[in-house]
């Protein structure tokens, strides 16, 4: 029987996901197995990468005995990954340290002197400065960590850690290393004055390749572990964003994904980089003809997770979901300012702090839950302001991926406030199925990665409603207005904490 099964490997924040899929992108089997991230003080934010490379194991053994699928019958595989982690390795590609992950901010006062100095870098890297960027991230080891940062043979990623334990290849794809603050969009190059501020040279980064490298050498005690032929092909694949875009199938200009996990992001394709004057995007390369150009937010489905502690942990996500239903558009005048983890896009302060404003004593736990979710909505329309910029730069089709597609309720909020048709797909695993379809493009499966579309099984669409649109029109121009002026007194209230943590260090 022809082989007519191929596998979605993706490497997320809090776990990782096996998806099989058939040619027309039906989803046969799925798993996921979750790991834990540390935060040894505040602003820290790591994972283990031995855990997570345990993880990746673990769901593709899962997912062989679940499908019930002979392998013989799969036809390869492509892997997708978060952006923005780093690891210190020897030269034996053992870690060294942790991987510290998008959401680590320990580099705050790195990434505000880049901007003050290095502000041009943007132009060059299309990677915003900030906190997450590796670039940060390794001038606050080489001030704080020198030991181990002298010690370090190579800086990688996560994926590149699991690709070379399970290939021995150290290579990068284009849109893991454009998420590093040290690679050029315009020469696909390491960008020399990165380098230099990083105190590294390209010698200790891996190899850049293109997404469609195809990895031949499955070590063959791992492929016996995971129970894929040693023979089996895996594609390198590229990063979790633009593999989403292609995986849901904004893959044209004016096509602009949404995605809704623990955090979140909007992205669109195109066809030259698109370096926003206002810095407030990134621009990042996934080909030598293709680029992602978006925003993320560090406040999605973990703002849910916080109102669900906040209340009572008796409350799942679902009933949470229902409460917020019952309140009413607007939330009864309460409006919220979702940066519980300080923000990226298009603020890019990591001392903005979460806000409810306009409480009065007729508020109820609805209104609060409705509230969060209208804010992170709205957050993202505020990334899509500086990422559309002109008249001509609208948006055609709107989609919408990852777990928050599951509520109906937070994808009328999308449709009404941005005024627009939002499309679902009947699977949530985009990354996935965008790693695996360029797996298939890659060995000559499928033509062209624009040919995806006919293969995106799509669920439903979601109308807007133009009286709710009026409505979140009003309240969003309140929410810009607050986001922008409220930014001094976040930085006053981050000064507070830290000359209170002085205070308690001196006690």
């Amino acid at each position: 029987m022809d082989k007519e099964f191929v596998l979605g490997l993706d490497i997320g924040t809090t776990s990782a996901k096996a998806v099989l899929f058939q040619r027309d992108g039906q989803v046969v089997a799925e798993q996921e197995q979750c790991y834990p991230t540390y935060h040894e003080k505040i602003d820290w934010a790591e994972q283990n990468p031995d855990e997570i490379e345990r993880a990746c194991r673990f769901v593709i053994q899962a997912l062989i005995k679940k499908s019930k699928i002979p392998v013989s019958r799969w036809i390869c595989g492509g892997i997708s990954a978060a952006m923005h982690s780093l690891i210190c390795v020897n030269e034996e590609i053992e870690a060294l340290s942790p991987a510290m992950i998008w959401a680590d901010r320990r580099s705050m006062s790195q990434a505000y002197q880049l901007t003050i100095s290095h502000s041009h870098l943007y132009d060059k890297t299309g990677t915003p400065l900030h906190p997450m960027s590796p670039l940060a991230k390794l001038m606050w080891l080489k001030e704080n960590k020198l030991e181990t940062f002298q010690q370090t043979a190579y800086f990688i990623s996560i994926k590149e850690y699991i690709i070379y334990k399970w290939f021995g290849e150290k290579v990068i794809d284009y849109s893991i290393a454009s998420a590093t603050g040290l690679f050029n969009i315009h020469t696909f190059c390491w960008e020399e004055e990165s380098l230099k501020l990083a105190g590294i040279s390209s010698h200790q980064l891996f190899t850049l390749v293109d997404p469609t490298f195809v990895l031949h050498n499955f070590r063959p005690e791992v492929a016996k572990n995971i129970m894929l032929p040693a023979g089996f092909r895996f594609v390198l694949g590229a990063s979790d964003g633009p593999l989403a875009n292609l995986g849901i199938g904004a893959i044209h200009t004016n096509d602009v994904a949404i995605t809704i996990g623990t955090s979140g992001a909007i992205r669109r394709f195109t066809s030259t980089p698109d370096i926003e004057s206002q810095k407030q995007t990134f621009c990042y390369a996934f080909t030598k003809d293709l680029w992602i150009v978006g925003g993320p937010t560090n406040n999605g489905g973990n703002v849910l997770e916080w109102m669900k502690a906040f209340f009572d942990h008796k409350y799942t996500h679902e009933q949470l979901l229902v409460d917020a239903s019952k309140s009413s558009i607007g939330a009864n005048g309460l409006l919220c300012l979702p940066y519980l983890h300080g923000e990226r896009a298009p603020l890019w302060d990591a001392n903005a702090k979460g806000t409810f404003i306009g409480i009065n004593p007729t508020h109820t736990r609805h209104d609060f839950v409705r509230s969060a979710l209208e804010g992170v909505i709205f957050s993202l329309y505020h990334v899509a302001d500086s990422m559309l910029p002109s008249d001509e730069q609208t948006i055609t089709s709107l989609y919408a991926s990852g777990g928050f597609a599951r509520s109906p309720l937070w994808l009328q909020i999308v449709a009404d406030v941005f005024s627009k048709e939002v499309i679902v797909p009947k699977s949530h695993q985009s990354s996935a199925w965008g790693a695996a379809w360029l797996a298939l493009y890659a060995l000559d499966e499928v033509s062209s990665l624009q040919h995806i579309k006919p293969h995106i099984p799509i669920e439903q669409t979601i109308y807007p409603n133009k009286k709710n649109h009026k409505a979140y029109e009003q309240l969003f121009s309140i929410y810009q207005s607050l986001a922008v002026t409220l930014r001094y007194t976040f930085d006053d209230i981050t000064k507070f904490q830290q000359l209170r943590e002085e205070v308690d260090e001196d006690d």
